[in-house]
């Protein structure tokens, strides 16, 4: 099944260009044409998304980043539910060996309610019920999702504000419990976002080779 980001915006570690070193964003087709070093399209459909630890971020961070991102933002209240569902694998990871694999993005705001991480071999995740609270509350979601290994990940938040997240993994399933988002969330606009955002910050003596890499073989987002 071919993955199609074509539509979608595309988060690179790659400057914008050699005198503006803020990470370029594309056009999901153009991506592909364009970078194909970062995201490819690989021969049995599903697609590869690579974001070195040494690159471009933007202004607020120095981490880095090759990430999807839906093409429009939407209200909880838009839909009676909203779906995030990937089936991946995590290839390489940082040196850290935490990275962001989805979300639900708020817009303008690094504090968003849903954070999904492959971090240390394990699926965990942040959970914010305010939009004014400024740190999540960290759980495990699955244990035992080795470096390599195909996985399913899905967020689920109804417009009553309701969210759970659920993975599965060699044959293992675990679905977090369900979370209430308060009603600071009613105005917010939001996106799911998905790929490889990696939690360590660059500096001048990090490794070139550094990173991260996934490959996505699934990707099915609703709002209905």
């Amino acid at each position: 099944m071919t993955v199609d980001i074509s539509n979608y915006t595309i988060a690179t570690p790659l400057p914008i260009s050699e005198t503006n070193p803020i990470a370029l964003e594309l056009i999901g087709w153009r991506a592909l044409l364009e970078c194909p070093d970062i995201i490819a399209m690989l021969p049995d459909g599903s697609l590869q998304m690579t974001a070195p630890t040494l690159g471009a971020s933007s202004k607020s961070t120095k981490r880095t980043r090759c990430e999807w991102k839906e093409p429009g933002y939407w209200l909880f209240s838009s839909a009676a539910d909203h779906w995030n569902r990937q089936e991946m694998r995590v290839t390489k990871v940082n040196s850290l060996q935490k990275v962001v694999i989805a979300q639900i993005h708020v817009k303008d705001s690094e504090r968003p309610p849903v954070k999904v991480f492959w971090n240390k071999g394990k699926i965990t995740m942040g959970f914010r019920s305010s939009y004014l609270q400024d740190d999540p509350v960290n759980s495990t979601v699955l244990e035992n999702v080795p470096l390599g290994a195909l996985f399913k990940i899905n967020i689920h938040a109804n417009s009553s504000g309701a969210v759970s997240v659920s993975a599965s993994c060699n044959g293992v399933r675990s679905t977090s419990e369900i979370m209430r988002l308060d009603n600071t969330w009613d105005t917010k606009t939001l996106a799911f976002h998905g790929g490889v955002y990696n939690q360590i910050d660059y500096t001048d003596t990090t490794d070139p080779e550094d990173g991260s890499v996934c490959i996505i073989s699934d990707l099915s987002i609703t709002h209905v």
